[in-house]
């Protein structure tokens, strides 16, 4: 590899493990232990990574999310499972927003064949998935693209969306905790949620638990202005009580 794509590599592989020791990545890339720590270095100032003892992290600031087709197969399990758990709150006949990202086409796979819907999305890979099911209802908002995440984003997108009513949105999110709400790293991006916060009866996250404790520059509301998380056991029990003590319906999946 030349060192660019040997550090997306990292970036790729912290993503998967949150923290992993420099020997570990030296071995995985067949590098030596020097050039490993030359790469951890621009990553940290480049922001994405942070130095520990013995190797790296991920920055609770994040500053770039990974791109759709990295994404995909980080966590996937997890993914699956909270799709799958989101897919049981749709009911035949209702209006759903699927918002961009690979949980939110976790959820797309399970609602595909219930009857009658109606799916709002900003989400590309999403859109042509459902395709293939005639007996849905299928809108996309466009808007600006984001090549990186294969979605709409920005004033258009969220027009679109301000003239919808829903009954349920779920949300997508790179980051989210109860101190700094959720947030993201990409401006456009916060447009197209708050208009999904002020249209949807029933306002879902929908995100493995390992965004938790992330946040980016953008802030996009407080955790309280969602109905209900769904998300993955990894999520601390003691986390998944505070946010059912602010009045929103949590669920982890195994």
């Amino acid at each position: 590899m030349i060192p660019a794509e040997r550090r997306d590599y990292i970036y790729r592989y912290v993503h998967e493990r949150n923290i992993v020791p420099i020997n570990e990545l030296a071995q995985e890339l067949d590098v030596s232990h020097m050039t490993v720590r030359r790469d951890i270095q621009q990553l940290e100032a480049e922001g994405k990574v942070v130095s520990v003892s013995g190797g790296v992290r991920l920055n609770d600031a994040v500053k770039q999310e990974l791109a759709y087709s990295e994404k995909a197969s980080i966590h996937h399990n997890s993914k699956v499972a909270i799709g799958l758990a989101a897919a049981e709150l749709v009911e035949d006949g209702q209006v759903i927003y699927l918002d961009a990202g690979t949980t939110t086409f976790e959820v797309a796979r399970g609602i595909a064949r219930k009857a009658n819907l109606t799916v709002v999305t900003n989400d590309f890979t999403i859109a042509h998935y459902l395709m293939q099911y005639p007996q849905l209802t299928l809108f996309h908002t466009g808007g600006l693209v984001d090549v990186r995440n294969r979605s709409c984003v920005g004033q258009a997108a969220a027009a679109l969306l301000a003239s919808l009513n829903l009954d349920l949105a779920f949300i997508s999110s790179s980051s989210w905790d109860l101190e700094r709400g959720m947030s993201t790293p990409t401006e456009n991006k916060v447009m197209v949620k708050q208009a999904l916060l002020k249209v949807a009866r029933r306002r879902i996250l929908v995100s493995d638990s390992s965004k938790y404790g992330k946040y980016g520059m953008f802030r996009i509301c407080p955790l309280q202005a969602l109905t209900d998380i769904i998300s993955d056991g990894g999520l601390a029990g003691e986390t998944a009580e505070q946010l059912r003590g602010q009045g929103l319906q949590v669920r982890l999946v195994e």
